[in-house]
């Protein structure tokens, strides 16, 4: 008897209807590849495996290998590696695992963790590895996930995911299709990451310094929370470039969509840099 382990924030799908259907949603065409992140003991992995070419499953658990081996062994198409995503050097791993074929990405992610992982399929230049990344996450972050400009859902992470691609909901899924059932429910969402950039940034590391010092503190406007990313200038001088760029002296972070935050930021990065 295998026991989900607490501490990999393990939850194993037991409804066959919701693999199947995720499964069906990770992408549009057969001969497309799946990189699926923490199988668990499978359910998702081979509805996968019966769908599409080839899947690599990367499961960090010593103890679920043996369990997988098991449950997956009347595939030929599905490689398990035993690794901690997270430390993973993706566009290597890819490379060496798929051999530039289309990859997507299929995965119910523990919930302790799905920003951090999110984020890591997105930076780096990473996004452009990818068709699609089709996750199972909880029900609110889901919402702050495809949350727009202005609503109290929206972000940092909301920004960040815009500014790589396109978010949407898929559909929902109760806790009672799961064991053990969670206290909360979940949502599978879907990301197609923009094959060129979307947008012209200055500087990619400083956008995001700036959109994080715009979330920081929800409460207070630009001109108060930008002070740490403006390079020591003045309310006054950052209210008149906020005005300038079209924006209300005192408006707040959350109103600004990711164009608006590119626009802001591009603006800031050019003024430090003249100034230095």
């Amino acid at each position: 008897e295998f026991a989900p382990k607490k501490g990999f924030g393990q939850n194993f799908l037991i409804n066959p209807a919701i693999p199947q259907r995720i499964a069906e949603s990770a992408a549009r065409d057969s001969d497309t590849c799946i990189l699926e992140i923490g199988p668990g003991i499978g359910a998702l992995t081979a509805e996968l495996a019966s769908r599409y070419e080839k899947v690599v499953a990367v499961e960090i658990d010593s103890a679920l290998i043996p369990v997988l081996e098991y449950t997956l062994s009347e595939f030929d198409n599905v490689t398990v590696a035993h690794e901690d995503f997270m430390k993973l050097p993706l566009a290597d791993f890819i490379n060496e695992n798929f051999n530039g074929k289309k990859v997507s990405v299929c995965a119910n992610l523990p919930y302790y963790i799905t920003t951090p992982i999110i984020m890591h399929l997105l930076e780096d230049g990473n996004a452009s590895l990818f068709e699609s990344i089709t996750v199972m996450i909880q029900t609110e972050v889901a919402a702050r996930f495809t949350a727009k400009a202005g609503s109290s859902e929206y972000g940092a992470i909301t920004a960040a995911l815009d500014y790589y691609g396109t978010v949407r909901k898929l559909f929902d899924v109760s806790a009672g299709n799961f064991h053990p059932a969670p206290k909360v429910s979940s949502s599978v969402v879907q990301i197609c990451p923009y094959k060129t950039p979307a947008y012209d940034v200055s500087d990619e590391k400083f956008l995001f310094e700036v959109i994080s010092a715009a979330f920081g503190q929800r409460r207070k406007t630009l001109v108060n929370t930008l002070s740490a990313v403006s390079g020591g200038r003045s309310k006054t001088e950052l209210a008149e470039l906020l005005e300038n760029l079209g924006f209300r002296a005192d408006i707040r972070g959350e109103k600004l969509s990711v164009s608006d935050f590119v626009k802001l930021s591009n603006a800031l990065f050019e003024l430090n840099k003249s100034s230095n």
